[in-house]
């Protein structure tokens, strides 16, 4: 099965070249282009642009979709540096000493938001031509960049940290809801188009839940509360991602615990000691009732929903 990803050493060259290449248009980006000029950098992106295409369609032809997939990624990766390219050649970017393209990935800006609208634009085409599941890495990663850019644009430039978290906390549920339809109707399908979703679905989620400023312990344990519901999500729709992000919070909330409201206290380890063998005797019990649980919450879903569940006790 050349087309589903797998840990081995040739997937593996092939992420790894993969991701150098598109590192070295993006993260990596020196000024040494800006030599260039913005329609120097626009006739040097087509050319790679080209080369992307023409070994999109080489990969494709001798069905080696993992490569082919890479090589459309690059070519979407492209698009922030030539629209770049073509602001400064149309005299409309911002003075050179303001803001540059290496800048792209270390600062909050507005003035992103067309590079990364266009990127969005031109994924959008590649996935409508070529249906490869790591596509969605750059739109997912571009719909997170966009949350934090769009925020400084609504406030009107203004560093407001408060309005950061809020819009964080709601892009993110926007996008793992996004990443839970998609996953609906793509998980019988043998591709997991969900994934890049839920990966920075949960990451902008959290993040902006987590950097949230509370004195209140109510707020705190719903906090707590969520993580545990991540926890429980993922594994019930068998994504690990949600997973470590919800046990990640609840350790935070543990940690708080320890260190804020049971300081010097000689009977919060015994408690959390003995929260943890309940744990454990709870996992073992659903150890030995997993497959009736599962085959009667199944049948209590709608048909879209039960595809979501795993169906190896069916």
């Amino acid at each position: 099965q050349h087309g589903v990803p797998r840990f081995d050493f040739t997937h593996i060259l092939y992420y790894l070249g993969g991701l150098l290449a598109i590192g070295a248009m993006t993260l990596f980006m020196n000024l040494g282009w800006e030599r260039f000029g913005g329609w120097g950098i626009v006739a040097s992106c087509l050319l790679y642009a080209v080369a992307g295409l023409w070994l999109l369609r080489y990969f494709t032809a001798k069905n080696l979709p993992i490569p082919a997939g890479i090589c459309a990624v690059f070519v979407v990766a492209l698009t922030p540096l030539a629209v770049y390219g073509l602001q400064q050649g149309l005299g409309v970017w911002p003075p050179p000493d303001d803001f540059r393209y290496r800048d792209y990935h270390r600062w909050i800006e507005w003035h992103w938001l067309y590079m990364e609208l266009a990127t969005l634009a031109v994924a959008a085409v590649m996935f409508y031509r070529h249906r490869y599941p790591f596509l969605l890495l750059p739109v997912a990663f571009t719909l997170w960049y966009l949350s934090m850019d769009a925020t400084t644009w609504l406030a009107d430039g203004d560093f407001d940290w408060r309005l950061r978290r809020i819009v964080s906390v709601l892009f993110g549920m926007g996008m793992l809801a996004l990443g839970l339809w998609v996953d609906i109707r793509s998980r019988r399908s043998g591709r997991d188009y969900a994934f890049w979703l839920y990966v920075f679905g949960a990451l902008t989620f959290w993040g902006g839940l987590t950097a949230m400023d509370s004195n209140s312990e109510l707020t705190k344990f719903i906090y707590c509360l969520i993580n545990l519901g991540l926890i429980g999500a993922g594994a019930l729709l068998v994504r690990r991602v949600l997973v470590v992000f919800g046990a990640i919070g609840l350790v935070l909330y543990v940690e708080h615990l320890a260190d804020k409201v049971f300081k010097d206290s000689w009977l919060f380890p015994i408690s959390l000691t003995l929260l943890g063998l309940v744990v454990v005797a709870a996992g073992v019990w659903w150890q030995k009732n997993e497959a009736g649980l599962s085959r009667r919450l199944r049948r209590a879903l709608p048909a879209a929903w039960q595809r979501l569940l795993p169906d190896r006790f069916e």
